[in-house]
Order: structure tokens, then sequence, then C-alpha cells
């Protein structure tokens, strides 16, 4: 039984060929989980010298890297037909978007949505993709810090206006405003690094399928916090493929806030199965 601090949520790796957002996060809904998470990749480069972190060379451990929907339509697709779910990314790239215009599509969402978004972010394994925008490699991380100081300042001041390296606006209005702060979770590996990252631009991270131990990131994850001068705690979502009510209980109590499993998104009937299964398994915990 999942213990009542974790809540647990649903990741689909959206594509054309899966069940669309607009059908399947009424499920959702429905089955009591509490969050939808999308990824977003807007094109792959046919030819990469960048390795997927996954299989350790340029295969593509899976089709829907090259047929992801975009992330904003899918998720104010599901805003317009739940009314609780909290929607989210995991995990859009500011980076490959204008920022003026990537934060008044947040906003929009957020704001039909009843104040239900938060951004979940990655600095972009595939490096090829970044390229194509116009991201220099060496310098995503710091590209990735403007893009969202200048999106909150564009959601936050009535008069909104960056200086940067990558974005440079002067005084300027834009509406509307989301009710509070858009949390911003980053999707990386559990490192020392990424984690001081997380402390100074960010409220929370989201884990990789690939990180082992991460009851002792966790935790390592909030030592680096205090030491910035963050207050509370970060929130933490861990990506899980097979509940297990001991595991989810000792993520709880390490201070995971959020669990993500992924959907069988190939029919309404699959994923209303599964989600059924799910919810059985995990318990009547804060879904």
């Amino acid at each position: 039984m999942i213990t009542q601090e974790v809540r647990v949520g649903i990741v689909q790796f959206t594509s054309d060929r899966g069940v669309p957002p607009h059908r399947l996060a009424p499920l959702i809904e429905a089955a009591g989980f509490a969050s939808y998470f999308v990824p977003e990749h807007g094109h792959i480069p046919t030819r990469r010298d960048a390795a997927h972190p996954g299989t350790g060379t340029a295969e593509l451990p899976d089709d829907r890297y090259l047929r992801t929907l975009d992330p904003w339509t899918s998720l104010a697709a599901a805003a317009a037909v739940t009314e609780r779910i909290e929607l989210s990314t995991a995990v859009a790239l500011p980076v490959q978007s204008d920022p003026i215009t990537l934060a008044k599509t947040i906003a929009t969402v957020d704001h039909l949505s009843g104040g239900r978004v938060s951004l979940g972010v990655g600095f972009g394994w595939n490096l090829d993709e970044l390229a194509d925008h116009g991201v220099p490699a060496g310098r995503r991380r710091t590209m990735l810090r403007e893009y969202l100081e200048a999106m909150r300042a564009l959601w936050r001041d009535e008069e909104a206006s960056y200086e940067g390296e990558f974005v440079s606006f002067g005084p300027s209005w834009t509406w509307p405003k989301p009710p509070g702060a858009v949390p911003v979770l980053v999707g990386a590996g559990a490192t020392d690094k990424n984690f001081t990252w997380i402390a100074k631009n960010a409220d929370g991270w989201i884990t990789t399928p690939r990180d082992r131990g991460i009851t002792t990131a966790a935790v390592r994850l909030q030592e680096i916090w205090r030491e910035h001068g963050r207050s509370g705690a970060p929130r933490i979502v861990a990506l899980d493929s097979v509940p297990d009510g001991d595991r989810l209980a000792r993520w709880g109590a390490a201070g995971i806030t959020d669990v993500l499993f992924p959907v069988d998104d190939s029919s309404v009937e699959a994923a209303t199965a599964y989600l059924e299964r799910l919810a059985t398994a995990v318990g009547p915990g804060p879904r």
C-alpha cells in the first residue's frame, strides 16, 4: 500500500498511433489518478552522433520518438475534458521554442485548465536535435536557465523584461498570468551537478528510467536543497514500471512525492483495463 505522502500519476508516450490525449485523460481522472504527463520531441534527425542514453548508440528504443505529439496541444486537449488532474510534461524541451511564445502557450493552457499545469523540463540528450534549433550543446544548461527566468518574468510581472545571453526583451505586457508560480521539475540523472542545478533553478526532480538507488538519491537532493538555502522540500517524481508496495512505501518515507507509471495506450479498452489493474495494485492512497 502506498503511503499517504505519495501521489500516483500516469505518463503516456504520446504518438499518432496511441489513444489520443482527449480520450485517455478522462480515463486517468476517472480511475482516480493524480496527474497526466507527456513528453516532447519536435523532430528526430535521421543521422545522429548523439547516443540515446538507453541504448548507448544512435539506435532508438522506440519509434514513438519519431511520432511524438506536441505536448501543449496534447495537454490543452486533456484540459478540456478533465477537471482535477495535474497536467505536465516528462519532459519538455523549452530551448527548442521561442521563450516568449512558449510562455504564452503554457500560461494559456494553465488558464484554461484552472491552474493545473506544471512544467517538466530536460537539458536534452539528443544534441543533434538541439543543434537544428540553434542550441549550442555546451551552453544548453545556461540557455534553459535563461528561458525559465524569462518565462517566469512574463508569468509574474505586469511589465516583464529580461536581459541575458540567449533571451532578451524590453518591458512588455502579456496575459494571462498563471494564478501562482508554475512548478518546474527537471528530468535528469541523479548527480550532484544536476541536483545543484535543480536547487538553484527549479522546484523538483523527475528521475530517469536509468536511475537506480532512488531512495539514496532523494536524500542527497534534499541535502543539496538545504545547502542552497531552499525552504521546504523539493518535489520528487519517480518513474516506475511495475507497482511494488514495499518499494513505494520506502520511496514515500525518503521524500518521493509522486510516482508515474506508463500506460498501455494501444486502445481505449487496453488503457481502461490497465488503469483499473493499476488502481487496484496501488490501493486507495492519494491518487
